[in-house]
């Protein structure tokens, strides 16, 4: 199944409610399995840059199926380079992207910009907790 516009809608509020929570400004985007967005929200006074690391965290965990702090390490691996390249640079290895997987099928991604990395990533998983 899809993950819907509603469910995407709810991940974000999530993710929003945890940021409050921890007194933090974030960006917070949700893409599907192909790495497309869906939802997304800037938070006021959250840093613009934010709007493009959180879409570019989202997509780079949607492409393989775990956290993008995962990839950090290996970025410069012929493999994962050369995939985020083909996909056209929008994915960013670097923490603060979870996967959304249901059923072992990656139904898409969360992605967060604007605290510090560990921030990012709980914010992340907060809004897919709430699936």
């Amino acid at each position: 199944m899809a993950l819907t516009l509603a469910e995407a809608n709810r991940v974000v509020e999530g993710a929003i409610a945890a940021a409050n929570e921890m007194g933090i400004k974030i960006n917070v985007a949700v893409c599907d399995a192909g790495g497309r967005l869906i939802a997304f929200n800037r938070m006021d006074g959250a840093i613009w840059g934010g709007v493009y690391g959180s879409q570019g965290k989202a997509v780079a965990s949607a492409a393989f199926g775990r956290t993008s702090g995962e990839l950090q390490e290996r970025a410069t691996t012929p493999i994962i380079s050369g995939i985020l390249a083909a996909e056209g640079g929008h994915g960013i290895p670097s923490q603060g992207g979870v996967p959304i997987i249901r059923d072992g099928v990656v139904e898409g991604a969360c992605g967060v910009g604007g605290g510090t990395s560990q921030e990012d990533e709980d914010c992340a998983r907060a809004g897919i907790a709430k699936l």
